[in-house]
């Protein structure tokens, strides 16, 4: 049995519908990520389990009870805001035990859980201090410290990284991987960042406006996205999208694709494509991450879908451990990975492999994923 359940879910605020029929279930333990533009829903969904939101249709199962007119409180569950929420009068220690004294758990019991929180999240030589004197990666363990002391059914983060610098980003969202794996709670998660989306959740749902695109483990999201839209938001860089035209011939099928010089750059499909051979003589949308559009000698060797050929290359962009080039197909700037030491240069042509086993085909049409 699932201990996260949201069942054909539905929120609207007058006449504008926000969440419309969100089915998701996660198990004990899982870390359940809404991932989104601004304004699809995610902000509202968490809120509708929390219990600050009504729902206007659907049902949402906590370990099995109902809890769709439970009050907050009453449903066993702790949130960690974006804007941390702290009392500026109250030391960190306070801060964290304050929710156990307002339920009146004695004093010894109390210190005891600030004590083996604090040393969880490292904090131990902040409590007493304000927490106008922290630092932001500080006053986010302070918040996480709070809500990890009541220990509850599950733990809800409102993009609880958004207010801190890049690199503090980073480090705090291992301190919450490695906060997971060895509390094996049940978290759900929401960001805007595809990156945070991708490093720490068991599952992901994709939204868009109010719908759900998508939902599965990582490597479903990334490897094969239900749609366009879910294929261009995971991953940086995104998912190269391509209009092309699928063309027979004797020996199989072949792709085409107009480039901005010369005769279009024509790709054999290997056998396993005979998914989209009722597309021969239409038009598809041909799907490529950076990564399986690369130079010759850092193409994957045990994959027999490798396919070279020559291409303009417009832009060169090296990124340390990793060298970007961009060309053009099919009417669209496509991004190429190459490695940190390929030879490329601006304006020259040059050969790159098409790893034709990692791709992807979409309808141009209803945009939904058809091989």
């Amino acid at each position: 049995m699932p201990f996260l359940e949201i069942k054909s879910l539905e929120k609207r605020f007058g006449n504008v519908d926000v969440l419309k029929g969100i089915d998701l279930a996660i198990e004990e333990g899982g870390f359940l990520v809404l991932v989104g533009p601004s304004g699809c829903g995610k902000s509202t969904l968490l809120n509708t389990i929390a219990g600050l939101e009504t729902i206007t249709a659907g049902e949402i199962h906590i370990n099995g009870r109902k809890v769709n007119d439970l009050h907050p409180s009453e449903r066993d569950i702790a949130m960690v805001f974006q804007s941390y929420a702290l009392y500026p009068n109250m030391t960190v220690a306070q801060n964290i035990a304050f929710g156990m004294e307002i339920k009146g758990v004695p004093k010894p019991e109390r210190d005891k859980a600030v004590n083996d929180v604090s040393e969880t999240l490292q904090i131990k030589h902040l409590l007493d201090r304000k927490p106008s004197q922290l630092s932001g990666g500080q006053r986010q363990r302070v918040a996480m410290g709070r809500a990890l002391v009541r220990r509850p059914l599950v733990f809800l983060f409102d993009e609880p990284l958004s207010n801190l610098d890049a690199k503090l980003r980073v480090d705090m969202r291992t301190e919450i991987k490695r906060l997971h794996q060895s509390m094996k709670t049940t978290i759900v998660y929401v960001t805007h960042d595809q990156i945070e989306a991708m490093t720490l959740a068991s599952r992901i749902a994709v939204l868009k406006d109010g719908i759900l695109q998508q939902f599965g483990t990582p490597a479903e999201i990334y490897n094969h996205p239900s749609n366009m839209f879910v294929a261009d938001f995971m991953g940086s860089p995104a998912m190269n999208l391509i209009p092309a035209s699928v063309e027979a011939n004797g020996h199989g099928l072949r792709l085409s694709m107009p480039q901005r010089s010369g005769d279009p750059l024509t790709l054999a499909l290997p056998e396993g494509a005979g998914r989209i051979a009722k597309h021969a003589g239409g038009n598809v949308i041909f799907g490529i991450r950076p990564e399986a559009l690369t130079d010759p000698d850092g193409a994957d060797r045990n994959s027999a879908g490798v396919v070279l050929s020559e291409c303009q290359i417009e832009v060169v962009e090296p990124a340390g451990s990793d060298t970007f080039a961009v060309t053009h197909l099919g009417g669209k700037q496509v991004v190429a990975r190459l490695r940190a030491d390929a030879r490329v240069a601006a304006g020259s042509r040059m050969k790159l492999a098409f790893n034709l086993d990692k791709a992807v085909f979409f309808d141009p049409g209803t945009q939904l994923r058809i091989a």
